[in-house]
């Protein structure tokens, strides 16, 4: 059943945005790795552990927006399996942050991508809240010089 405040929402955005979701939920979870890896005993890196628990939260909260967006727009939330991250072990650092910013190309490029399908289907209100709410400048390892 369609939903009475469904207006010129395309279902390729509404399944876009679930992907979005997903991926962005799958980022949380992957920082959320990286976090607890650097709290083990044998780690022990207090800052890096603090940082990546913040990019967590940061990831969660865009999924829990789009989840908002997909509700107000008149959308049906399709929520997926989020797969594991691809390792448990994240090395030196350095690996880690590699791998956050490898993690954080893939989100953006998503967001790209997601926001270039909105223009496409002349979608004003996606575009204004992706630029508002989500394409905020993807600082993960900016501040990270305060971590280390």
């Amino acid at each position: 059943m369609s939903s009475q405040i469904r207006q010129n929402f395309h279902q390729d955005c509404e399944a876009a945005i679930n992907r979005q979701i997903n991926l962005e939920l799958y980022a949380s979870y992957v920082y959320l790795s990286m976090a607890y890896y650097f709290d083990r005993d044998d780690k022990s890196l207090p800052n890096f552990v603090k940082f990546f628990h913040t990019q967590s939260k940061e990831e969660r909260e865009h999924a829990e927006k789009l989840m908002s967006l997909q509700n107000q727009r008149g959308g049906n939330i399709f929520l997926q399996d989020i797969r594991k991250p691809d390792r448990d072990e994240w090395g030196s650092s350095l690996e880690a942050l590699d791998c956050s910013l490898q993690l954080e190309k893939n989100v953006n490029q998503s967001l790209l991508d997601l926001q270039k399908l909105a223009a496409e289907h002349n979608d004003p209100h996606l575009c204004d809240f992706i630029r508002r709410h989500l394409k905020t400048p993807r600082k993960a390892t900016l501040p990270i010089c305060y971590y280390y």
